[in-house]
């Protein structure tokens, strides 16, 4: 068996109001109908999913409306749900405001999708070569303390992937020198990688990332249109970006951690698995809706045009 791509953090239902720019404070901007999308973690497993990877979502999910878009979502693209239902509380959502410039503001609820514990993340069992998703995301609140313990005892030879995100520079001390001993795999954008090393420069700060990792980890640090550089075997490379014009921006980050993972799941070298992560992040960005990764298909395609 190829080794899975297993995600933890929260699958959420996305509600996405497009406006032509933000209210001011105390004020109001009319817009369209909204549309609901699963979004979160489910962003990551369908774009990996689409590259024939096997996925598993370990996350929870809740009883209701939102919690059973998000397992429809999922079931839809072949992705497994591990752990059990959350009874009697319903999945959160996050309200997505979208600007005309592609850009989004987030407002995020919390609900079943927190309720997490050991044993529902263990339902996944993770094995030797699996790679294993973790949002910065994860480490606030009550999916904090499980989650730290749960990959405390993970098997030798689990790929621990962390995407910080922007909430991971906020953290405590102690959370993140904890959450980063555990971590073989950094995948951040540029701002995310600059406020762990000090270092603006995605190609210097690939490898300063592996000063607060274990040996032998990597580190990939994207910088939208502009590419990644990725830190892997003693040696950097920079991958350049696929520039597009955005209708919408969101997932786009998810879109690449997708893709990535798939990828180095299915055997491909990291730079080989960044530069696809790419090229999907730059189909995507052209798509509405945040889980709109393309298939491996329309990634080959893609990338031979780019030849």
């Amino acid at each position: 068996m190829s080794p899975r791509v297993i995600h933890t953090a929260q699958a959420l239902v996305d509600v996405v109001v497009e406006v032509p720019s933000l209210p001011r404070r105390g004020g109001n901007v009319m817009a369209p109908p909204p549309k609901e999308y699963a979004g979160g973690a489910v962003n990551i497993l369908l774009a990996a999913a689409r590259q024939g990877a096997e996925c598993v979502h370990a996350g929870a999910t809740g009883t209701g409306p939102h919690g059973e878009l998000v397992r429809a979502a999922l079931k839809a693209e072949g992705v497994t749900v591990s752990s059990p239902v959350v009874p009697d509380l319903d999945t959160g959502i996050c309200v997505v405001m979208l600007e005309p410039t592609a850009e989004r503001t987030f407002v995020t609820t919390q609900a079943a999708e927190r309720l997490i514990t050991v044993e529902s993340l263990q339902t996944a069992d993770p094995q030797a070569g699996d790679l294993v998703c973790v949002s910065g995301y994860s480490l606030t609140g009550t999916t904090r303390d499980p989650l730290l313990q749960w990959l405390a005892g993970l098997p030798a030879g689990v790929e621990v992937v962390l995407d910080p995100g922007a909430i991971f520079e906020e953290l405590p001390d102690e959370t993140r020198t904890q959450m980063l001993a555990l971590t073989t795999v950094w995948t951040g954008n540029a701002e995310e990688s600059e406020a762990l090393t000090g270092e603006s420069d995605i190609v210097v700060a690939a490898p300063k990332c592996l000063e607060h990792l274990p040996a032998g980890a990597v580190a990939v640090v994207r910088d939208g249109p502009q590419g990644c550089a990725v830190h892997a075997d003693g040696e950097t490379t920079d991958l350049d970006g696929y520039p597009q014009r955005p209708v919408d921006t969101n997932g786009a980050g998810d879109t690449h951690t997708g893709v990535l993972v798939a990828c180095r799941a299915a055997g491909l070298p990291w730079a080989e698995s960044a530069r696809r992560a790419n090229a999907g992040g730059a189909i995507k960005v052209t798509r509405r809706g945040p889980a709109t990764a393309p298939s491996a298909v329309e990634i080959d395609a893609f990338l031979a045009a780019q030849s």
